[in-house]
């Protein structure tokens, strides 16, 4: 049975999920009431190979002075890891299903971790208070005051924090943020019934049922709204779409196109890939399926809904065609990543086999000193080296012991810092020191700074050339 909620943030050391850090954690423990039991917080070190974005520091304007006197990342992941793994809990953030848990998913991943037992294991499960938000702003207009800026809704946290009164404090803090959405989660709660069918859109069960439900155009493919927060504040977040199926190869995936944001007239055999686009959907998580009725879709225009029809009647009248858009979307695989670096390997590697997962697990319990023996019992090539990181990033005094070990890690880093190009699994590069220094110059060119924020500056430049 669930029975408590932990609501969390993370800060981190820049935006990309495989090769940055979490510099600093902090989570709230309530019961299902939202009474609070327990807080935490955690400050992590900086790894010897993480290079912070000068963008990120001027973010949470977290000093690398303050973040040395935290606790090594691994020994950290180990405590969110159990945290987030306690029978029972339900990890909740705002937009954390959009950021903060994939980043703690490749950091448990990278520290031998297992990095999805925390969505299913143990009645643990996932919530995120920012779609909620979208759909109490859509459906439930009294809850909490809407803030605009610039005359355009924002539902940035920190936006309506302030309109809110929710928090004290410096937005992008993490147990500031964490304050804020709990609080916020409470105000949403009052309207007990949308807070409990929203629950219910993180309960993959629940989901698929509701989903089973949805009408069917021509008793051949479902349709629903599909809300979703990418999709922004001028659209509503929200567009109607029509249900293609199940992935052939992703089998958690169910594959929705939309039909009011561009014109299916324009697609020919020849140009399915650039002419159309889907939604992926995963059943208890966002993006939320609603049925098409005139309550829901009381936001569309007049345009869209005209645009609407014309793509159904498409539809219906080139049934062959629309059965190749069909499965050029269901057989789409994403492309492999030649030279990936390991750390960036979670979803091309796939899953750790039950024989290795044991070795992880006695690696873990297993004190400092005692782990570097352990290192050589991998039989699997991308846990040997993460071995080796873990024990180079956090144990470094304990890996120059074996001479052999210490010098792949050390090889590593000097690829690191001479600037050589790592890649992650969506080919993007790792930030290497020479493009961080280039764009503290450039913030220093382009933004009012002000003296904390050259500080902060100035210290990450140093740090980096030393």
């Amino acid at each position: 049975m669930r029975n408590s909620y932990l609501f969390y943030d993370i800060e981190t050391t820049g935006l990309n999920k495989c090769f940055d850090q979490v510099l600093q954690f902090a989570a709230i423990r309530t019961d299902l009431d939202l009474n609070e039991l327990e807080r935490y917080e955690i400050f992590i070190k900086l790894n010897p190979d993480t290079i912070p974005s000068p963008t990120a520091v001027l973010v949470h304007q977290l000093s690398l002075e303050k973040i040395q006197h935290g606790i090594n990342e691994y020994e950290a992941m180990c405590e969110i890891h159990r945290l987030f793994n306690t029978p029972g809990t339900i990890t909740v953030g705002y937009n954390s299903l959009g950021f903060d848990d994939e980043f703690l998913r490749f950091s448990f991943y990278r520290n031998l971790l297992t990095p999805y037992t925390h969505q299913f294991a143990n009645n643990c499960g996932r919530m995120d208070i920012y779609p909620m938000t979208v759909m109490y702003y859509l459906f439930k207009t009294n809850a909490v005051i809407w803030p605009k800026i610039s005359d355009a809704i924002s539902l940035k946290l920190e936006h309506l924090s302030a309109h809110n009164e929710l928090a004290d404090g410096d937005a992008h803090e993490a147990m500031h943020d964490v304050e804020a959405t709990l609080k916020l989660a409470r105000l949403l709660k009052k309207e007990q019934l949308m807070w409990e069918y929203l629950c219910g859109c993180f309960d993959k069960k629940v989901d698929l049922a509701r989903t089973n439900k949805l009408s069917f155009i021509d008793g051949n493919y479902q349709q629903a709204l599909l809300v979703d927060s990418g999709l922004g504040a001028a659209r509503f977040y929200q567009c109607q779409v029509v249900g293609l199926g199940t992935h052939h190869h992703y089998k958690n995936q169910s594959l929705w196109l939309p039909l009011d944001l561009f014109s299916l007239s324009q697609v020919t055999l020849d140009n399915i890939a650039t002419t159309t686009f889907i939604k992926r959907k995963r059943f208890g998580e966002p993006p939320i399926l609603l049925p098409l009725t005139e309550h829901f879709s009381s936001y569309l225009n007049s345009d869209r809904l005209a645009l609407m029809a014309e793509n159904v009647a498409w539809l219906q009248k080139n049934q062959q065609l629309f059965s190749e858009i069909v499965e050029y979307h269901k057989e789409y695989k994403y492309p492999d990543v030649p030279n990936i670096d390991v750390d960036a390997a979670l979803y091309q590697i796939g899953f750790i086999k039950e024989h290795e997962q044991l070795k992880c697990n006695n690696f873990h319990v297993a004190q400092p000193q005692e782990k570097i023996t352990l290192v050589d019992r991998f039989s699997a090539a991308n846990l040997r080296t993460q071995a080796i990181r873990v024990l180079g990033r956090n144990y470094l005094d304990i890996l120059m012991k074996e001479k052999a070990l210490y010098e792949e890690f050390s090889d590593y880093l000097s690829k690191i810092k001479s600037g050589e190009v790592l890649i992650n699994y969506k080919n993007e590069m790792r930030l290497t020191p020479k493009a961080a220094l280039a764009e503290i110059e450039n913030l220093r060119q382009t933004r009012n700074l002000t003296e904390t924020q050259n500080n902060l500056l100035t210290e990450l430049s140093r740090y980096i050339q030393s």
